[in-house]
Formats: C-alpha cells, sequence, structure tokens
C-alpha cells in the first residue's frame, strides 16, 4: 500500500492535497523536494515588499540580495540600504543574531538590531532577509523579516528547521559548510514537511582541503545539479564562498552564467572597520559597478529585468536590448 500525506500548499490556509510520496518523489529520499513532486516544473517563491512583489524562481528575472555582514548601528544600515536601492538591488541582508566561532566575537545587536532593519526597510521599501539561530527568537525575527535565514551552521538544527516550516514567511536555507547535497535537500524537506511551501536554497561555498587562498570553495556545479533534483529556486553567496572581496565579481558573473536565481552580495560602506566580514565586503562603490557587469551577463541570458535603467553613484546607465541565449 503507497504511503498517503498531506501536502499544505499554504501555511494556515484549507487547501490540502492528497498526494502519494512514493510516486511524487521517485526513489529520492526527499520527497517534497524533489523536481518530480512537481511534475518536473519549477517552484516560485513570491515574497511581497513595499516597492512590489518579488519573484525567486528558474523563469524569473534574477534578483539581487545586498547589505553588510552585521547590523552595526541604526544610520549606517539605512545609508547602507539606500546606497543599495540606488544601485538596484531589492533586498536588504544583515545580520542581528550573529554565529562567530569565538564566544569573544561580535555576535550582533540582537532585537535593537530588527528595529534597525525595520526602519531601513520603511526608509527605501526594500525586503529584508536577516538570520534565525534560536526557536526563541522566531517570532521576533519572523516579525520584521521577510525572509527568514537560516545559516549554514544551523543548516541541520532540526527543531529549527521544523519551526520556521510551520510560520508563513519564506525561508532562506544556506548549505551547510560540509553537507552534501542530499543533506541540504533534505534539511529543506523538514521545512516542507512542516508546511512551509516557500524554501530558497543559498549556496554559500563548502569546505575543501585549500583553505590557504580562499574561505571556502564556491560550488558552482551545485547549480545545474540541483536542477536536475528540485523545483526550488537557487541563491548563490560568492561572499562567504570566497572571503575575499576582490574575488566576488568575478565569481558573482560566474554564478549568474552558470544559472543562478538570485545572488546575495556582502556590501559595507567601510569594509576595514567593518565588525565582522570586513574583509569579503565590496563598498557600495564597487557593488554599483558590479550591477553593470552583472546586467551585462544578466541580459545575455535573458534573466535580468529588461529595459533596466540603474543609477550608480551619480552615473545613470541603461541596459542595452539583448536577446535571451536559446
Amino acid at each position: 500500500m503507497k504511503n498517503i500525506i498531506i501536502d499544505k500548499k499554504s501555511v494556515g490556509s484549507g487547501n490540502c492535497e492528497t498526494r502519494s510520496l512514493n510516486g511524487a518523489g521517485g526513489n529520492q529520499p526527499f520527497k517534497r523536494a524533489s523536481r518530480s513532486f512537481r511534475h518536473g516544473e519549477p517552484s516560485e517563491v513570491v515574497v511581497s515588499t513595499p516597492n512590489g512583489s518579488i519573484v525567486f524562481g528558474q523563469n524569473s528575472p534574477l534578483v539581487q540580495v545586498a547589505g553588510p555582514c552585521s547590523v552595526e548601528n541604526e544610520s549606517m544600515i539605512i545609508e547602507t540600504a539606500q546606497q543599495l536601492k540606488t544601485a538596484g538591488a531589492q533586498f536588504l541582508r544583515g545580520g542581528a543574531y550573529k554565529p562567530r566561532t569565538s564566544p569573544y566575537s561580535f555576535q550582533g545587536h540582537g532585537e535593537l538590531a530588527l528595529d534597525w532593519l525595520a526602519a531601513a526597510r520603511e526608509a527605501t521599501g526594500l525586503g529584508i532577509i536577516t538570520e534565525v539561530m534560536d526557536t526563541a527568537d522566531l517570532d521576533q525575527v519572523a516579525a520584521k523579516a521577510d525572509i527568514i535565514q537560516v545559516g549554514a551552521r544551523n543548516m541541520q538544527n532540526f527543531a529549527l528547521l521544523k519551526k520556521v516550516g510551520s510560520q508563513a514567511k519564506p525561508v532562506l536555507l544556506k548549505r551547510g559548510m560540509s553537507a552534501t547535497i542530499e543533506e541540504w535537500l533534505m534539511a529543506a524537506e523538514y521545512i516542507l514537511a512542516a508546511g512551509n511551501p516557500n524554501v530558497i536554497l543559498c549556496e554559500r561555498g563548502i569546505r575543501t582541503f585549500d583553505r590557504k587562498y580562499t574561505r571556502n570553495t564556491l560550488d558552482l556545479s551545485v547549480i545545474p545539479v540541483l536542477r536536475s533534483l528540485t523545483h526550488l529556486p537557487i541563491m548563490i553567496d560568492p561572499s562567504h564562498a570566497t572571503g575575499k572581496a576582490e574575488y566576488v565579481p568575478t565569481m558573482a558573473v560566474a554564478a549568474i552564467a552558470a544559472g543562478a536565481d538570485a545572488l546575495m552580495i556582502e556590501v559595507h560602506p567601510n569594509p576595514a572597520k567593518a565588525l565582522s566580514d570586513g574583509s569579503q565586503s565590496l563598498t557600495p562603490e564597487r557593488y554599483g559597478q558590479l550591477m553593470q557587469d552583472m546586467a551585462a551577463i544578466g541580459g545575455t541570458m535573458g534573466r535580468w529585468p529588461q529595459p533596466y535603467s540603474f543609477s550608480t553613484m551619480g552615473r545613470t546607465t541603461r541596459q542595452p536590448e539583448l536577446s535571451p541565449i536559446v
């Protein structure tokens, strides 16, 4: 006899579908995350922001996420958000709660930083992405964030995965630094199985034998692999992957060419004085330049909003009309 389960199409809705997991996921251990669960079709995650709804997905324009590693103070995060909006970003990232290797390192301003993120959202209309580290903080994070991030260190925090899966906000799930693809997708399965269908996968680099020149190894091969395995949208974080600002632009453009659905890039107004991860952060000016490079390759790939105009530190550029590669 086949196992019959109830798949909740949306959290809190009364619409349910009876489906056989044996057939939906094939022979994969992940069922709801499997591409066959949606009969081969990619899913979309639609996020409402003050500037309008943003769609993450294989058939949608690239989504740009940027911001500092940590939210350091209110004026800094608002000014940075304004510059990022001018450059063309749609979401502001920033850590209110920071998991750090050392207990003596700066670990974020917590609830106060969430208020500062909310102020930046109100000032710019950008959507907010921030990390939750503990189930006890989930409600207050969900109240201020448009997307809740589960970081690499918490990818297999199963209690946290169940909790974020039982609430309605979309979830950004980062790959653990030593996680296999299957372990990552099984972590996503926990969120989906708890009732939340809005999951975005984020590759942020994996730990390999050579860490002398980069912080991690950016696994861009994961993009075509995930395309064959799952319907979920794919984001790439070249900042944590490389750990060095000078390598971020090259890997960001490469991620677009490989088929990423979104990019998350760390940007800080003064990286040399950042309280965390300054070495991998771009300045707002450099990010503005990178947006022009990404527009060129994104347009060629048919993944950039058409037509698209953006201003970079006072200089306005209009993207040329480019045809997508077929």
